[in-house]
């Protein structure tokens, strides 16, 4: 996740002086850019390369993955969670083919679909709907599709930043034909970049992130996040491990369930998003770690963990389809294969292909 804060108006007081409101104009500009450029949670699906894994900084020393740890401190700081209905609005930025759109829908729609065989979506979402706000209220199971906005034409570039996509957000909540709906309370607003759109810190540290819109840019204060089609510029680092690092030598990369690597690749990340989204959506709920604006949210703890012994660049066990797809949970119609979240119940992360269920 990544998260900021718009500069508050200053108290109706006496003016201080010159020097006085110059140094507090720009240490509150300081703070902000701060909070904007760094990222919070830059999730990443595939092995660390010399980097410090947010695994390592929420265990300390432990490396066991899914089993249960007691050096996992994720509290709750008493922020809302999505305890009402969520409806997902999404935000089609660049070209888009029919089927690409059908795989993501469906699994969207998944998430509360019980009739699905086991291991489910939905079994996976059981996990996130653990988790409650401060009235024992649980995030909503229901999840379901709500309007969709198409930007086929780029109307921000083919290059955006962290920023620029909280102004895509307003032109699709601001159309003159169309607007998405504006659902503060139980919307999520999931913007989704073509494979030929680049967004800042792509590849290098993020393949998506979310966040919460500034009332001051838009207007609101909506949830959202971005997730981006890596299929042409960094298959191996955000659709692993349908693709494989360079830096991974004879490592055979899966087949992807559904025969599009770059948008299999992106379903894992919706749905870390969209499980922090609804854990954590101000960035006042659930997280471990002291700073709010360095969280390790509940997806970022079971990082490349997809079953059970995963951890490192070990998937875990998953299944394998009759055509030699990996997968490891069942969609409505489709097979998905989707990293598993953190349990406070149980202390350790899981999913609905864990062989202890």
């Amino acid at each position: 996740m990544c998260q900021g804060f718009s500069a508050p108006s200053p108290p109706h007081t006496v003016a201080p002086s010159f020097t006085l409101t110059l140094t507090l104009t720009l240490t509150l500009t300081l703070t902000l850019l701060l909070h904007l450029l760094t990222p919070v949670s830059a999730w990443r699906p595939w092995p660390q390369n010399n980097q410090m894994n947010v695994t390592d900084y929420a265990f300390g020393d432990s490396k066991k993955y899914e089993g249960s740890s007691e050096f996992v401190k994720l509290r709750y700081h008493m922020g809302p969670v999505l305890t009402t209905n969520i409806t997902v609005h999404t935000i089609w930025y660049g070209n888009w083919e029919r089927n690409q759109k059908k795989i993501i829908r469906e699994f969207i729609n998944s998430i509360s679909a019980s009739d699905a065989p086991h291991p489910s979506v939905a079994g996976w979402w059981k996990t996130v709907q653990l988790y409650t706000d401060q009235t024992g209220a649980n995030i909503s199971k229901t999840v379901r599709l709500g309007e969709e906005k198409n930007d086929r034409f780029y109307s921000h570039g083919k290059s955006l930043t962290r920023l620029s996509i909280q102004s895509v957000i307003k032109s699709a909540i601001t159309a003159k034909t169309r607007p998405l709906p504006i659902n503060p309370k139980s919307g999520l607003y999931l913007v989704l970049t073509a494979d030929d759109v680049y967004v800042q810190e792509f590849c290098s540290s993020v393949c998506g992130f979310h966040y919460f819109t500034f009332p001051s840019l838009v207007g609101y204060t909506l949830p959202y996040a971005w997730v981006g089609n890596s299929a042409k510029f960094c298959p191996g680092q955000c659709a692993y491990p349908f693709a494989v690092p360079a830096y991974i030598p004879n490592h055979k990369p899966f087949k992807s369930p559904n025969g599009d690597v770059g948008v299999d690749g992106m379903i894992s990340v919706i749905g870390h998003e969209m499980a922090e989204i609804a854990s954590n959506p101000l960035a006042n709920a659930w997280y471990a770690g002291q700073d709010p604006s360095f969280p390790v949210e509940i997806a970022d703890l079971c990082e490349g963990i997809y079953g059970t012994g995963g951890g490192g660049a070990y998937t875990g066990q998953v299944l394998d389809a009759r055509d030699g797809a990996t997968y490891n949970m069942n969609g409505i119609r489709r097979k998905y294969l989707v990293q598993w979240v953190w349990s406070h119940v149980l202390s350790y992360c899981t999913g609905p292909n864990a062989l202890d269920q």
